[in-house]
C-alpha cells in the first residue's frame, strides 16, 4: 500500500509541476515582464475580494480557450495532422517530467521507493527521446496548417531542433562521463559532497562550459526567446501556430510551459544538485533530523511575516476600494494559520520521536521541498531571460549552435575524458 501511496504521489507532483503550474507561470510571466516594462500587469480580475495578485487573470484566460469555439480553416488539407500536432507537444513536453527524481530514494519498511512519476533504466535517455519527439508537433502543426508563417515557423524549428540537439547531446555525454551514470538520481547523488571543503559538487561547478552550453540550448528547445524563431512574431505573425484556435491554441501554449518546466528541473538536477541541500546529504540530514525541523520552525514564521508584510505594503486600497485590504487580511489569516498547523506539527515530531519511517519520509519531504525551491529559481531564470534578451537573427542563431556550441561541446568533452582517465 506504501508503495502505490508513493507512486500516486510522485504523479501528481509531476503533473502538477509540468501541466498543473501553467495559470501561475502565465501570471508570473507577466508580472514580471509588467515589472520589467514599468507597469502593473494583469490586477483587476477578482472572485468576490480575491485578485490573487492578477492570478485570477491566467484561469479566466484558461476558461476563454476551453469554452471558445474550436475553429478549423477551410483551406486545411491534412486536418488529421492539424488536430494531431498540439497533442504531440503537449504529451512530449509533459512525459519528459516522468523521470526526474523529487528526492532519494526512499526506504519505508525496508523496501526501497524511487521518487520519480516513471522510475526506469533509461535515466537523462527518456529526456532526449521525448525532447527530440516534441519538434514534431511543431512541424506537423506548421506543415497542416495550409500557411505560409505556419509552414516558415515549422521549417525555422526543424533547423532549429537539429542544430541544437546536437550540442545538448554532446554536453550531456560529458555529464555522464563525470558522473559514470545515465541515471538522473545517481547523478544527483553524485553531487552531494563538496569540493575543497566548501565549495558545493554541483554540476555547475564541476563542468560550468557543460553547464552554459546545456542551459542555452534547453532555451532552443523550449522554443523560448531569444531562441522563438518558429514563433516570431515580428515576422511570422505566430508562426507554426498561426492558425489555431481554443483549446489547441491552449495545448500549444501548455506544451511550451510543460517544456520549460521540464527543462528547468532538469537543469537543476543536473547542475544545482537537484533536492540536496548545500553541505547536508541525505545520511547527514537523517542523523541531524532535530536539527534541521528545528531550523524550519524557525524560518518559516520569518518567512510568513516578511512575506504577508510585503503584501499588505503592495495591496493598499486605491480610493474608496477596500477589496485589496480585505483580500489581503484573508490570505494573511490563511497564511498564518498555515504555519501555525505547520510548526505544531514539526514541534509534534521533535517531542514524540518520529521513528525510521518518519524520519525518512520527512528527509524526503525536506528534499522535494529543496528541489521546488530550486526549481522555481531556474523557471524564474527562463523568465527573465524572456524579457531581457532581444530575439537573434536566424542566421545568428545557426551560427551560434554550429560554430560555438558544438565545437565547445567536443572540446569538453576530450577535455573531460583525459581528466578522467587520468584522475583514474
Amino acid at each position: 500500500m506504501s508503495s502505490t501511496i508513493i507512486i500516486i504521489v510522485n504523479i501528481v507532483i509531476a503533473a502538477l509541476l509540468a501541466v498543473g503550474l501553467t495559470p501561475l507561470f502565465v501570471w508570473w510571466e507577466r508580472r514580471v515582464s509588467g515589472f520589467m516594462q514599468d507597469r502593473s500587469g494583469p490586477n483587476r480580475c477578482n472572485i468576490g475580494p480575491f485578485r490573487l495578485g492578477g492570478l485570477i487573470q491566467s484561469f479566466a484566460d484558461m476558461l476563454k480557450l476551453v469554452f471558445k469555439e474550436d475553429f478549423t480553416p477551410s483551406h486545411i488539407r491534412y486536418k488529421f495532422f492539424f488536430t494531431v500536432a498540439p497533442v504531440i507537444v503537449f504529451l512530449c513536453s509533459f512525459l519528459t517530467f516522468a523521470v526526474i527524481p523529487f528526492a532519494d530514494v526512499l526506504v519505508i519498511d525496508g523496501k526501497e521507493n524511487i521518487m520519480q512519476a516513471i522510475p526506469n533504466e533509461l535515466g537523462i535517455m527518456w529526456f532526449i527521446a521525448f525532447a527530440g519527439l516534441s519538434v514534431y508537433g511543431i512541424i506537423l502543426g506548421g506543415y497542416s496548417s495550409g500557411s505560409k508563417y505556419g509552414l516558415l515557423g515549422s521549417i525555422r524549428a526543424s533547423a532549429q531542433v537539429i542544430s541544437y540537439e546536437a550540442a545538448m547531446g554532446l554536453a550531456i555525454i560529458s555529464m555522464i562521463i563525470s558522473y559514470g551514470s545515465i541515471h538522473l538520481t545517481d547523478m544527483v547523488n553524485a553531487q552531494s559532497g563538496t569540493y575543497l571543503g566548501f565549495i558545493p559538487m554541483w554540476g555547475i561547478f564541476i563542468q560550468p562550459l557543460a553547464a552554459i552550453i546545456f542551459i542555452v540550448c534547453a532555451f532552443a528547445e523550449t522554443n523560448r526567446a531569444p531562441f522563438d524563431l518558429a514563433e516570431g512574431e515580428s515576422e511570422l505573425v505566430a508562426g507554426y501556430h498561426t492558425e489555431y484556435s481554443a483549446m489547441k491554441f491552449g495545448l500549444f501554449q501548455v506544451g511550451e510551459y510543460a517544456a520549460m518546466s521540464a527543462s528547468s528541473a532538469l537543469i537543476v538536477t543536473l547542475f544545482f544538485g537537484g533536492y540536496q541541500i548545500p553541505w547536508l546529504d541525505t545520511h547527514q540530514i537523517q542523523s541531524n533530523i532535530n536539527y534541521v525541523i528545528l531550523a524550519i520552525i524557525i524560518i518559516l514564521p520569518l518567512k510568513i511575516f516578511f512575506f504577508t508584510r510585503w503584501m499588505k505594503k503592495n495591496n493598499k486600497a486605491i480610493g474608496e476600494n477596500k477589496s485589496r485590504e480585505k483580500e489581503t487580511k484573508i490570505l494573511t489569516i490563511a497564511f498564518w494559520s498555515i504555519c501555525f498547523v505547520v510548526v505544531a506539527l514539526l514541534i509534534s515530531f521533535l517531542l514524540t520521536g518520529l521513528g525510521t519511517n518518519g524520519v525518512n519520509i520527512t528527509t524526503a519531504v525536506i528534499q522535494v521541498g529543496t528541489f521546488l525551491i530550486k526549481f522555481f529559481m531556474m523557471a524564474f531564470v527562463y523568465i527573465w531571460v524572456r524579457w531581457t534578451v532581444l530575439r537573434f537573427r536566424y542566421d545568428q542563431l545557426q551560427m551560434l549552435g554550429w560554430k560555438v556550441l558544438i565545437p565547445l561541446a567536443l572540446l569538453n568533452i576530450v577535455v573531460t575524458a583525459i581528466i578522467v582517465v587520468v584522475g583514474k
